[in-house]
């Protein structure tokens, strides 16, 4: 089965990923609309129509990078905690990692722009609600801090990758393997959430 897209989405996701580039070559904040439109070989107001501000561009990376995210979210609110839920919930997270990875290194090298953005917010809330159903009901500080740290170790095989920080005698991972370590290590440190006692 053959989806289409319309010209339009089409053209909303080349920009996306045209500043997501422009964004990691010079920061957000020394990127402007008009490179961006350059860049795509439009005038700004063919580029206005699909997005009035740099903002409304990282409104739209995130929507398309959180996507998995989302559906992980979707997939444990309203049901019960159990490590399996837990587990699954991790495994979620981790597939697609590797398209996310834009999407986390954006976020890493512009934090200080970022912040208080709205996408940033709203970036940070779906972070929490993740770790928030990983933890389950009555976590213990050491229970939030397992169930963050168990996502950051995502996160953290990405910028192992990015900053060649891999062992000097052996070849890098690829993004495949890198991911299949972190979830590894993921639900090793999640297996130490403990359910509540009853």
């Amino acid at each position: 089965m053959t989806t289409t897209q319309s010209p339009r989405s089409d053209t909303r996701a080349r920009i996306i990923d045209v500043a997501l580039e422009l964004f990691a070559e010079h920061g957000y904040e020394k990127t402007s609309l008009r490179e961006i439109a350059d860049r795509l070989g439009v005038t700004k107001a063919a580029l206005y129509y699909h997005f009035k501000t740099k903002d409304d561009i990282v409104r739209g990376i995130v929507e398309k990078m959180a996507a998995p995210l989302d559906d992980a979210i979707a997939y444990g609110e309203g049901k019960p905690w159990s490590p399996e839920l837990r587990d699954e919930l991790l495994r979620r997270f981790a597939a697609g990692m590797g398209e996310r990875a834009p999407l986390l290194r954006f976020f890493h090298e512009n934090q200080p722009a970022l912040r208080e953005s709205a996408a940033g917010l709203a970036f940070k809330d779906r972070m929490i609600r993740m770790i928030n159903l990983l933890h389950g009901p009555e976590p213990t500080f050491r229970d939030k801090l397992r169930a963050t740290v168990a996502l950051t170790s995502m996160h953290s095989a990405m910028f192992l990758l990015k900053a060649d920080l891999c062992e000097p005698d052996r070849p890098a991972p690829s993004v495949e393997e890198a991911m299949e370590a972190a979830l590894e290590v993921a639900l090793e440190v999640a297996a130490r959430i403990e359910p509540p006692a009853r």
